[in-house]
């Protein structure tokens, strides 16, 4: 485990190979799993704010899951609110391009200039999952089977995790939080 500041990131963050291949998942994280991508409890206000301006990029389906449930939902299981699904499945802010590659709904409004947010940082993150425990964090590779061949194409092109989402590491931590988990995974390498 490496410890920096108040986390605590598995080895596996540093050592672990992936890099989304949706030409063969088709982006399957979006509607596979048991409960919708969790949030961070400003990420909730921001959908309330800017629901009107992703709402033209959604399915049918997904608005009509958003104004069932909320633009956000509390998922008793695992004790904290995430996105919506529809009919308990595929993310509500889900959509899907002409060679039906799951999109995110919020980030197509983002792309089109419509808001500031990006996605919810879970997404963004993803295969990194986060935990809050009282006092630290807990920064942990999510391996999941459906991103089998993200892994294939990770070993190829030799990306450990943590590299093939530090843009996402940066929003959630910033820089120097990156620059020490670089330090931590080169001495790690090292032995």
């Amino acid at each position: 485990m490496i410890l920096i500041e108040d986390k605590i990131i598995s080895d596996d963050v540093v050592v672990e190979q992936f890099v989304c291949n949706l030409n063969a998942c088709k982006g399957a994280c979006c509607w596979e799993g048991d409960y919708g991508a969790p949030l961070e409890e400003n990420e909730k206000l921001t959908l309330e704010k800017i629901y009107g301006d992703v709402k033209p990029f959604l399915t049918e389906e997904g608005i009509k899951a958003i104004e069932e449930q909320g633009v956000f939902t509390y998922y008793k299981k695992e004790k904290e609110y995430g996105t919506p699904l529809i009919h308990k499945l595929a993310c509500a802010y889900m959509t899907k391009d002409e060679n039906g590659i799951a999109q995110c709904g919020i980030e197509q409004a983002h792309k089109a200039g419509k808001t500031d947010f990006r996605k919810p940082i879970s997404c963004h993150l993803y295969p990194i999952r986060i935990k809050k425990y009282d006092g630290f964090e807990a920064v942990n590779y999510d391996s999941w089977d459906i991103c089998s061949a993200a892994c294939e194409l990770g070993k190829q092109l030799k990306m450990p995790v943590y590299q093939f989402v530090k843009d996402a590491l940066i929003r959630k931590y910033g820089e120097e939080f990156y620059k020490a988990l670089e330090e931590a995974a080169k001495l790690h390498e090292e032995g």
